[in-house]
């Protein structure tokens, strides 16, 4: 099972519409609007998408993130 820090935990539920697809989808258009001074939250989007990647949608429904 994959383990998300309490950052990505938060990240996750800011920007979740529920479904896997939708967080990185959402995600990606964060990424977009973010300035090139925001290293930090570059680094941890994308640390969140690398791990999105690697699970399948049900591993995602099967998530607890309010652990």
């Amino acid at each position: 099972m994959i383990e998300f820090s309490l950052d990505e935990k938060i990240m996750i539920l800011l920007y979740s519409p529920g479904t896997r697809s939708g967080l990185i989808a959402e995600l990606k258009m964060m990424q977009s609007q973010l300035m090139i001074s925001e290293k930090r939250l570059v680094r941890l989007s994308e640390s969140v998408l690398q791990k999105l990647n690697k699970m399948n949608d049900a591993e995602f429904e099967d998530m607890d993130f309010f652990e």
